[in-house]
């Protein structure tokens, strides 16, 4: 099997769009969607797992799922570093086997309830792992104006399994937990064995003895970091409480099908438009980002069912803008290696998540207090036009950086 990003006899590649993918990367793309589908037909789940099987509190529920949440997006850093030093392959393949692990402790916790909470942790560990180096790997070797269309296929294909995964497995997660645990454990032991056959990328081989080690945030771009933790902070009020304020004014059902068209507008439409967002000055594209989030949160706060949908679609349509733009722009401007650079945006993820379900977590229920949660809609909609100001002011600071050259990532 030839190195990944070798095309032999398929001559030049055109400048954007997927070009006819070698073996390697379909096994990849496709690994992008088991592997979401077998960790989402559990982790939805877990607060209802850990509660009502396992009998724990909600307020223990609540630190274990905070804590779970902190350790898959921000040990991504720690994910880029350690692809950094053994490779890609490894990393992803190490990474597997961890999560693995994770789901047969929460299959020896239906025995053993305490295993429960270090078997979610490890299964969230080995998410931090793999995202950046699956990520790095699928983009090794790919030309810079072809390189949105494959992270947007990658992007694609996880949200695909993000949405399948619950489907499949809520009929199963109270009634045969067993049965469940082991058909996910199986598919991660057939998407390992899988990995373990896939070429090593061109070029990889541990750094040599003495190389000094730089620092997890080494090399970081600040502004793509700032504005993917802001993004994330704005758009986790949408994902930690609809479920609260859309249950309570329609139905479960109809929370559902809002999450539904979530999903499927990112797996249509971010492929499609990644040409367009990459060709998009970044200080426009943040602008039509944070403008669509505030569009949808405010629009939320009207509290009807067409409201819903309307700005759940809003809110995914600025944030398919700014989660690719913020990635393509880090990785231009940061001198560090790829998946470095996916794992510092990862970090930034996670700061932003947690920020939001801290604070936003108080506002939410001093809107509960008052009787006005359309409130809290409005006020994060506000937020999202207020605080993009700070990274103008960060923009100009960086608009003339001394940067190291950035290195060239396309296969000789």
């Amino acid at each position: 099997m030839p190195p990944v990003g070798e095309r032999p006899g398929r001559g030049p590649a055109p400048r954007t769009g997927l070009s006819p993918l070698d073996g390697p990367l379909r096994f990849l793309l496709l690994s992008s969607f088991l592997i979401p589908l077998g960790s989402f037909m559990v982790l939805p789940f877990m607060s209802v797992f850990l509660h009502e099987r396992l009998g724990m509190g909600l307020g223990t529920v609540g630190v274990v799922l905070a804590l779970a949440s902190l350790v898959q997006f921000s040990g991504g850093v720690a994910g880029g570093a350690l692809a950094d030093r053994i490779g890609l392959r490894r990393t992803m393949l190490w990474a597997l086997i961890v999560r693995t692990a994770g789901f047969v402790g929460l299959l020896l916790a239906l025995r053993w309830p305490p295993l429960a909470v270090g078997a979610l942790i490890l299964t969230c560990c080995g998410a931090a792992l793999y995202l950046p180096a699956n990520k790095a790997y699928l983009i090794h070797g790919v030309e810079e104006e072809r390189r949105p269309a494959y992270l947007s296929a990658g992007n694609a294909a996880l949200n695909a399994g993000m949405a399948v995964g619950p489907l499949i497995a809520g009929p199963f997660v109270l009634s045969s937990p067993g049965w469940l645990f082991v058909a996910v454990t199986a598919l991660f032991v057939v998407v390992t064995a899988g990995h373990a056959r896939l070429p090593s990328t061109s070029g990889e081989q541990p750094p040599a003895p003495g190389t000094p080690r730089q620092s997890l945030l080494e090399g970081v771009a600040l502004l793509p970091f700032a504005a993917n933790a802001l993004a994330f902070y704005l758009y986790f009020h949408f994902q930690h409480f609809l479920a609260l304020y859309a249950v309570e004014r329609s139905s479960s059902a109809f929370y559902s099908l809002v999450l539904l068209l979530c999903f499927t507008l990112v797996i249509v439409v971010q492929p499609l438009a990644s040409g367009l967002i990459q060709r998009m000055p970044y200080g426009p594209a943040l602008v039509v980002g944070f403008a669509g989030l505030a569009a949808g949160l405010a629009v939320l706060a009207i509290g009807t069912r067409p409201a819903l949908l309307a700005g759940g679609a809003l809110i995914t349509l600025g944030d398919i803008v700014l989660f690719l733009k913020n990635d393509l722009e880090a990785l231009r401007r940061s001198p560090r290696s790829d998946a470095v650079i996916f794992g510092q945006q990862r970090l930034a993820a996670g700061l932003g998540a947690c920020a939001s379900g801290v604070l936003g977590g108080q506002l939410y229920s001093l809107g509960e207090r008052t009787g006005d949660t359309r409130a809290f809609w409005l006020l994060s909609a506000a937020q999202c036009l207020l605080l993009p100001l700070l990274l103008l002011m960060l923009r100009r600071r960086a608009a003339h950086p001394a940067q190291q050259p950035r290195r060239s990532t396309v296969a000789p």
